[in-house]
């Protein structure tokens, strides 16, 4: 079975789900190495391209307690996603309910959202199959663009990519 990728997929107009790896070393709560979140910018770029609506997640870090939560807030990602895209990325800071839902409702064609650390659910690293289908439910397509990430079965690699298409 030939792989696809994201070039196979029509996505003007869609809401398109990014499994990204920003995954970024910080130090004092700044980016120290960037390498991952320039990684993504072809998938992204591509999306903005070709007018989707583009909404991505990821993780940063082990949240445990609620200071690693602190510790782990992707929102220095968002800016430095912004600084390199040139044009505005709407960073959400939940990873469900009311603001997520309006955010990705209200997204235009070439806008750009990034969620809020999806480890902030306890369900994401067990693969929580409503957390997972509940995420789904805000896409149309799913692009996993994630390397380091996509060898775990969590709800953001795996439960998002079991219901749509990708």
């Amino acid at each position: 079975m030939a792989k696809r990728t994201v070039k196979d997929l029509d996505v003007a107009g869609k809401r398109v789900i990014v499994r990204v790896d920003f995954n970024v070393p910080r130090k004092d709560g700044v980016i120290t190495n960037d390498n991952r979140i320039m990684a993504a910018l072809p998938t992204i770029n591509y999306l903005i391209e070709n007018k989707a609506k583009v909404i991505l997640m990821s993780h940063l870090g082990k949240v445990k307690t609620e200071e690693d939560k602190a510790k782990n807030n992707l929102e220095c990602a968002a800016v430095r996603l912004q600084e390199l895209l040139g044009k505005p990325v709407q960073f959400v800071n939940c990873t469900r309910g009311e603001e997520l839902e309006t955010a990705v409702k209200n997204a235009e064609n070439g806008q750009v959202i990034l969620v809020q650390n999806t480890r902030y659910e306890k369900g994401e690293s067990k693969n929580d199959p409503e957390l997972g289908a509940y995420w789904a439910s805000l896409g149309d397509l799913f692009v996993e663009d994630a390397f380091g990430s996509v060898h775990r079965a969590h709800a953001s690699t795996a439960g998002i990519p079991s219901i749509l298409p990708s």
